[in-house]
Formats: C-alpha cells, sequence, structure tokens
C-alpha cells in the first residue's frame, strides 16, 4: 500500500540547511497497524506530513495505492487526501460552531456526497465510537476523550483506507487514552491501515510495528512482540 523509497525532506533557510528526513525505505503493507516514534525533531512529523500528502520529499520516491505521488500537484494531492487518507489530530480541530454531526458531515460535504446519505453515515459513525446519544451537541459540550472521538468518527467519514492519528492521546488522561486506543485496534481489526505518530510507549503499545526515528533517520523497525495477556 505505502513504499517510500530513498526519500529526503531537506529544508534551506539561507546558508542554513537542515535534513528532516534522510535516506528513508519504507514499505507499510494494507491493514498493517504501525507506531512511528522518536523525540522532537526526529522526522517522524515530517514523514506523517509526507505520507498524508500534505507535504511532498525533496528527493526519492513515495508510491500509494500504485500511484506514484512524488510529482503530484495539489489538486492531484488534495483529491488523494479527501478520498484515501482520514486524519486524526492531538488538537482535535473541530469546528465548535457545529454540533458532532455537522462536525463528521463536513468531509462528505466537500466531497459533494448527498445530504441525506452524509447524515445517515455520520450518524452511523458516532454511534460506532460510542456518541449516538450526543450527536446534538457542540464540541464545547463534550470531554477530550470524546472529542478525539468525534475526530475519529470524521476520518472515517469518506470511507478512506489509511488512518494517519498524530499524537492523538497528546490531550488525553490515561483512561481517555486507553479508550481512544482501543478504538484504534477495533479499526485495525477491521481491515483498515493505522499510522500512529507518537512519543509515548504506551500508546505504541498497541500498534503491531514500531517504526524509530533520530535526527531524520529510521534507527529501528521491527514488530511489537506483546506477552500473554497483553493489549
Amino acid at each position: 500500500m505505502i513504499t517510500l523509497v530513498d526519500i529526503a525532506k531537506i529544508y534551506q533557510m539561507g546558508e542554513i540547511r537542515v535534513d528532516a528526513l534522510k535516506n528513508v525505505n519504507l514499505h507499510i503493507a494494507e491493514g498493517e497497524y504501525v507506531a512511528i516514534m522518536g523525540a522532537s525533531g526526529s522526522g517522524k512529523s515530517t514523514l506523517m506530513n509526507i505520507l498524508g500528502c500534505l507535504d511532498t520529499a525533496t528527493e526519492g520516491s513515495y508510491s500509494l495505492d500504485g500511484i506514484d505521488v512524488s510529482s503530484l500537484k495539489d489538486k492531484h494531492l488534495s483529491n488523494i487526501r479527501g478520498k484515501k487518507i482520514g486524519f486524526v489530530f492531538q488538537s482535535f480541530n473541530l469546528l465548535n460552531n457545529l454540533t458532532l454531526l455537522e462536525n463528521v458531515e463536513m468531509p462528505m460535504m466537500y466531497a459533494k456526497i448527498a445530504k441525506s446519505e452524509r447524515n445517515s453515515r455520520a450518524k452511523e459513525l458516532l454511534t460506532k465510537v460510542g456518541l449516538g446519544d450526543r450527536m446534538k451537541h457542540t464540541p464545547n459540550e463534550i470531554s477530550g476523550g470524546q472529542k478525539q472521538r468525534v475526530a475519529i468518527a470524521r476520518a472515517l467519514a469518506n470511507h478512506p483506507s489509511i488512518i494517519l492519528a498524530d499524537e492523538p492521546t497528546g490531550n488525553l488522561d490515561s483512561k481517555s487514552e486507553k479508550d481512544i486506543m482501543e478504538v484504534f485496534e477495533s479499526l485495525s481489526r477491521e481491515g483498515k491501515t493505522i499510522i500512529v505518530v507518537t512519543h509515548e510507549t504506551s500508546v505504541a503499545s498497541y500498534s503491531k510495528r514500531i517504526v524509530r526515528f533520530s535526527d531524520g533517520e529510521i534507527i529501528s523497525d521491527i514488530p511489537n512482540i506483546k506477552e500473554s495477556g497483553d493489549k
């Protein structure tokens, strides 16, 4: 599903050159659940932006579902984002003046899906994440953990094959973190490809594979071996 070959991302600021990513080679198969780990400045967020078609690499190639996206223009990258990728952010990015139902409907509006269909789909997704009884509430009326559930429902609105989550539990308490990660586990069992960027070992422990970054390079890429009785 995802293949990166010799990816580099270079930022040039006057005479200063920053190698955010260097010689990154990575393959993620359909249905994998992968955690991308590393300290701040390690390159993991830059990688997330490239994987999500929010940015392009300076060098190397990126194939997504058989499409070489490395040289696509912004319009085509936007189309791929809308159809293939669902995003979940640490800060939720919900619109406080809209109900939860309307927030989940938003991506479907941009995709020009009929009102009746997007309404039905949004209700189904909010029910799926355990908020079927809060649809008419606004984000200001629910907890942080519930907001992230809404964000996950919104990410699923256009039936993406890939979910990209950037520090999805960074603003949550431990109970809410566990609840949210169990939602991701459920999506993984359904066959979604899940990629979570995190610096938290507790979050990465839910994944099936952990890729660690340091100074823009992959320093390890190993299966996440869980002992009997673990999550």
